[in-house]
C-alpha cells in the first residue's frame, strides 16, 4: 500500500499510476488566465538531458511494489507494475503530456480524428507506416478489431475488468489502405482518445484462451522501445530489454530491471548499490537530502573515524564506573551494538550521497470518504457539517509543506489542476466554518448535552459486524470527544439556526446546564460518534497523522471519532469496499477521461437482482440521478467545451452531496542516482522510456523542461 492509502480505481482503469494510478475532455485548450483548469501545481522533476549527452547502454534498476500476476492491463488482477511494463513495450495511441492531457503519440499515429458525426461518429486512425510488432507484422485494423471484440462485453468468455468505451463501438474496418483504421461508434463517445492505449496484438486478444492466459506471464509479441525479456517470480524481477525492431529513437538503456523491494527497505537497497531509482517515503527522502549535504570531518558518524571501534575504551569506562560487573558487561554490549549501528548508518549515508530526491505531485489525490449508507452520515446535513469542519488548507500543509511541495487543496473530484476538466468547484460546499457546521448539526437534531442511553459494554469488531477484528488480530481504537478547554476558549454562545428540529432548543430564558458547551452531541439517546477506519501498516503513518488532525477538527464542532486501525491487507477489501466504516482516507488516481472513468465512482447505487446494492466503485454509497445524467451527457457530446462544462457541473453537485472530500494531491518522491536522466518524478505525464539513461562522463544535464511532453499549454 502506498503511504497515503490505496488506489482502488486500479482495476477499473487497468492501473493508471496508475497511477495511479492510479489516475477527459479531448480538448487541448490553452492555459490562459480565464481557463479554470490552470496549470499543474508542481512540474516534472526528471533531470532532463538531450540524448547526445546520454551513454548508449547500461541497466536501470527500478524498485516496484510487486511482480504482477498478469501482464494484461485489462484483467482484474493487473497492478501498477503491469501498467509500467505496458507503457514500455506496447503501442499507445495517445499519451499524457506534463499537464495530464492526452496527446497523439507520433511513434504510432500520423493522425487520428473524427471524420463523420452523422449518421454515426467515425474516427479515422492513420498509423505510422514504420509501426510493426516485434515479429515483423504491421500493426493494423486486425489488432484494433480483436481488442474491440475482446473488450466489448458481448462475449463473457473474456475475463475482462472493464469495457468502457469499447461497448460503444459498432464496427472496425480497414480504411483506404493498410495504414488506415476506421472505427464506427453506435453511440457518440467523447472519450474516444482513451481507447487502444495500450493496444495488444491480435495474438493476445483474438481468443478467450489467449486473452485469459496467454499474456499473464509473458508477452511473446510487443511493439515498443523495449520487450519483455524475462519475468522471474522467484527473484521477483522483470527484465525489459532494448527492442531491435523499434522504429523510433533507439532506447538509450540496454535493460530496465523492475525489482520488487518493500518501501521500508528501499533506502538500504539504494545505499547497497542495488537500485538506481525508487519511489520512497518522506523519511527516506529526508535521509537522502541530509546525505547530500557537506558533512563535518569531526562528526562522530560522518567523519573519518566513524569506522574505528571504541570497544576497548567502552570496556574500561564501564568497569571503572560500574559497581556491578554484570551490569558493566551489559553496558559494554549495548554500547557496542549502538556503535555498530551508528557505523552502519554512517556508511549508508555516505553511499546515499550519490542520490538525489526528485519530487512532484502524483496524478492522484487523497480524500476523506463519508459512508452515506448507514448511521448518522445518511443525513446530508451531517455530511456537510463534517466537510465544513475541515480546514483543508491546514491538512495540505501538514503533508506537503515539509516536503517543499505546493500545499494547495484539490478543488475537483474529477481532475487535477492543469487537466482540461479541472475547475475548483469546492465553493458548492463552502470553506471551513465552525459555526455553520454546528448549525447544520443542530438542524439535523444533534444537540449538546442531550440524554444518552447507557448501553451494555461490548467489544466492537474492527471488521464486519459479528466477525473478527481483522486477520492480524489488531484493533487499536482511540475514542475522541470534545475538549472542554477548547470550548472554554470560545465565546460561549449557542448558535441557533432557523428551521432547526423541534425540541432542539430549550425555551427562552432557561438556564443552560453546567459545562453545556463541553458536552457531546446526542440524538435519540445516542451520541454522535463516527468510526474512523485506518490502515495500520508502517507505510501509512502520514495517513494516520492526517486522520488525527481531522479528528481534532471534528471535536471542535462536537463530533466524536473512534479510530480503528486494521491491517493493510483487509483495509480496502473488508472495510472500504464492504462499507464497514463511517470515515476513511484513501486515494483516487486522476484521469484524463473523467466522463468515462469517474462515472462509476460517483454513480448512484442501485439495487441488484439479488437484492444487494450495486455500488460499482462508489464506496461512499452517495449519488444522485442528476449527477448520473450529467456524466451521461458529457460522454455523449462531441463538443469538447460542452463536455467540460457538463463535467464541472457534475463535480459541483458531487461536492454539494458531501460523500467524499478531496484533500490534497499525493506527494511523489523518488530517489534517483545523480547521473540518471530523463526519469524521476513524472507528475501528470507519461514516462518516455527510450530517453532514460545515464549521463556520459563529464556531461551535464539540461537546465529546462522535460525533453518530451513537458510543455504546459
Amino acid at each position: 500500500m502506498s503511504q497515503h492509502g490505496v488506489g482502488p480505481r486500479a482495476v477499473m482503469r487497468s492501473v493508471a499510476f496508475l497511477t495511479a494510478g492510479v489516475l477527459a475532455v479531448p480538448a487541448l485548450a490553452g492555459c490562459g488566465s480565464d481557463d479554470p483548469s490552470g496549470k499543474p501545481l508542481a512540474g516534472q522533476d526528471i533531470q532532463p538531458a538531450p540524448r547526445d549527452r546520454i551513454t548508449d547502454g547500461g541497466t536501470l534498476r527500478w524498485a516496484v511494489d510487486s511482480v504482477p500476476d498478469t501482464l494484461n492491463t485489462f484483467q482484474s488482477d493487473a497492478d501498477a507494475t503491469t501498467a509500467r511494463v505496458a507503457q514500455a513495450v506496447l503501442p499507445s495511441m495517445f499519451r499524457l503530456d506534463a499537464s495530464g492531457r492526452p496527446e497523439r503519440n507520433p511513434d504510432y499515429l500520423e493522425s487520428a480524428e473524427v471524420v463523420d458525426t452523422e449518421p454515426k461518429q467515425v474516427v479515422l486512425y492513420k498509423l505510422n507506416q514504420q509501426a510493426v510488432w516485434s515479429d515483423g507484422r504491421e500493426i493494423g485494423a486486425a489488432d484494433f478489431a480483436a481488442q474491440w471484440r475482446a473488450l466489448s462485453g458481448k462475449n463473457t468468455a473474456y475475463w475482462t475488468a472493464r469495457n468502457a468505451g469499447y461497448d460503444r463501438i459498432q464496427k472496425i474496418e480497414r480504411g483506404d489502405n493498410a495504414l488506415e483504421v476506421r472505427v464506427t461508434f453506435s453511440r457518440p463517445y467523447a472519450d474516444w482518445r482513451s481507447l487502444f492505449s495500450p493496444l495488444y496484438p491480435k495474438d493476445v486478444m483474438g481468443t478467450p484462451d489467449s486473452f485469459n492466459d496467454g499474456a499473464r506471464k509473458k508477452l511473446k509479441v510487443s511493439a515498443g522501445p523495449f520487450t519483455v525479456k524475462e519475468v522471474d517470480h522467484k527473484d521477483e524481477e522483470i527484465t525489459l530489454a532494448r527492442s531491435p525492431r523499434w522504429w523510433g529513437k533507439p532506447a538509450k538503456l540496454s535493460e530496465i530491471v523492475l525489482r520488487t523491494v518493500p518501501r521500508d527497505k528501499r533506502a538500504a537497497e539504494l545505499a547497497a548499490g542495488d537500485l538506481d531509482l525508487a519511489e520512497i517515503d518522506p523519511t527516506a527522502a529526508r535521509r537522502i537530502t541530509v546525505a547530500a549535504r557537506p558533512q563535518s570531518s569531526t562528526s562522530p558518524l560522518m567523519g573519518p573515524g566513524a569506522d574505528r571501534s571504541a570497544a576497548d575504551s567502552l570496556e574500561s569506562w564501564a568497569r571503572a564506573n560500574g559497581s556491578d560487573e554484570d551490569a558493566a558487561d551489559e553496558e559494554i554490549v549495548a554500547r557496542k551494538k549502538l556503535r555498530k549501528a551508528a557505523v552502519k548508518y554512517a556508511r549508508q549515508q555516505q553511499a546515499l550521497s550519490g542520490f538525489e530526491v526528485r519530487k512532484s505531485l502524483e496524478p492522484a489525490y487523497t480524500q476523506l470518504a463519508l459512508n452515506g449508507a448507514e448511521g448518522p452520515l445518511t443525513d446530508e446535513r451531517v455530511r456537510r457539517a463534517v466537510a465544513r469542519a475541515l480546514d483543508r488548507k491546514e491538512l495540505a500543509r501538514v503533508v506537503l509543506g515539509p516536503l517543499g511541495l505546493p500545499a494547495v487543496p484539490v478543488g475537483s473530484h474529477l481532475a487535477l489542476s492543469g487537466q482540461a476538466a479541472y475547475a475548483d468547484n469546492s465553493g458548492a460546499l463552502g470553506d471551513q466554518d465552525t459555526k455553520e457546521a454546528q448549525a447544520l448539526l443542530a438542524d439535523a437534531g444533534w444537540v449538546r448535552g442531550g440524554p444518552v442511553k447507557e448501553e451494555k459494554k461490548k467489544e466492537k469488531a474492527a471488521g464486519p459486524e459479528g466477525g473478527k477484528a481483522d486477520d492480524t488480530g489488531e484493533d487499536d481504537k482511540a475514542r475522541r470527544g470534545p475538549d472542554p478547554a477548547e470550548h472554554v476558549a470560545r465565546d460561549g454562545k449557542q448558535y441557533a439556526h432557523q428551521g432547526g428540529r423541534p425540541g432542539a432548543y430549550a425555551p427562552r430564558g432557561t438556564a443552560a446546564p453546567a459545562n453545556q458547551e463541553a458536552a457531546p452531541l446526542a440524538k435519540n439517546g445516542k451520541p454522535l460518534t463516527l468510526r474512523f477506519v485506518l490502515p495500520s501498516g508502517p507505510g501509512s503513518q502520514t495517513l494516520r497523522t492526517v486522520a488525527d488532525r481531522i479528528s481534532r477538527m471534528l471535536e471542535r464542532v462536537g463530533i466524536t471519532t473512534e479510530i480503528s486501525k486494521v491491517s493493510d491487507e483487509s483495509y480496502f477489501k473488508d472495510h472500504i469496499a464492504s462499507g464497514q466504516y463511517d470515515l476513511a482516507l484513501y486515494s483516487w488516481p486522476a484521469t484524463a477521461f473523467p466522463a468515462t472513468d469517474a462515472r462509476p465512482v460517483y454513480a448512484k447505487p442501485v439495487p441488484a437482482a439479488d437484492g444487494s446494492l450495486n455500488v460499482e466503485q462508489n464506496y461512499t454509497r452517495v449519488g444522485t440521478d442528476q449527477v448520473d445524467q450529467l456524466f451521461d451527457e458529457a460522454v455523449a457530446t462531441l463538443d469538447e467545451s460542452e463536455s467540460r462544462s457538463l463535467l464541472r457541473k457534475a463535480d459541483s453537485r458531487i461536492w454539494a452531496a458531501a460523500g467524499s472530500i478531496p484533500l490534497f494531491q499525493r506527494p511523489q518522491l523518488l530517489a534517483a542516482r545523480k547521473n540518471l536522466v530523463n526519469t524521476g518524478a513524472f507528475g501528470l505525464g507519461t514516462p518516455v522510456y527510450e530517453d532514460m539513461g545515464f549521463l556520459k562522463k563529464g556531461a551535464k544535464p539540461a537546465a529546462g523542461p522535460s525533453v518530451k511532453g513537458s510543455k504546459a499549454p
